[in-house]
């Protein structure tokens, strides 16, 4: 079984974040969801170099520069917890490559929320849009809906979004 510890980079460039469009997998629990590039932590890999390194698989990018915004914590009635660290960075070099996980493509932050997301993904899109320090945001979702919602351990209320 593979970590439930991940990794989520939104990569910035001209007021745009690189999205990924995931099409691609068979049984992939974000399929045609929109999100940012990451994944998995593999064998003794620290934060840093797990998004490291899936950056360039996913995206054939090197990240020069980084900033960890915040810990997720994605609760759900069907799959173990998963603890994603979340990463943004504007600083990087390289040719974009094709991705085998789905379709990559520069979207406009104001055009992100007409994108098909997660419902939690667009809470933490929105703090990291509003600039806000290192968060802990966890997600519950119950039969693929979000439940409940609590940043830095205070539940949010229904209209925050």
């Amino acid at each position: 079984m593979k970590s439930q510890l991940t990794t989520l980079c939104y990569i910035e460039e001209n007021d745009s974040y690189l999205m990924l469009h995931r099409t691609v997998k068979a049984n992939d629990e974000n399929h045609d969801k929109w999100i940012g590039v990451g994944g998995h932590f593999e064998g003794n890999e620290s934060p840093e170099e797990c998004l490291l390194r899936e950056v360039k698989e996913e995206t054939g990018l090197t990240l020069n520069d980084w900033s960890f915004r915040g810990i997720v914590t994605f609760v759900s009635d069907d799959h173990p917890a998963e603890y994603m660290h979340l990463f943004t960075s504007s600083n990087f070099t390289g040719k974009l490559c094709p991705c085998d996980e789905g379709d990559l493509e520069w979207v406009k932050k104001s055009e992100i929320s007409s994108l098909n997301l997660w419902e939690g993904d667009k809470i933490f899109l929105r703090l990291l849009a509003e600039g806000a320090p290192f968060f802990s945001l966890k997600l519950v979702y119950k039969d693929g809906v979000l439940v409940s919602k609590i940043l830095d351990g205070k539940e949010l209320p229904d209209l925050i979004q």
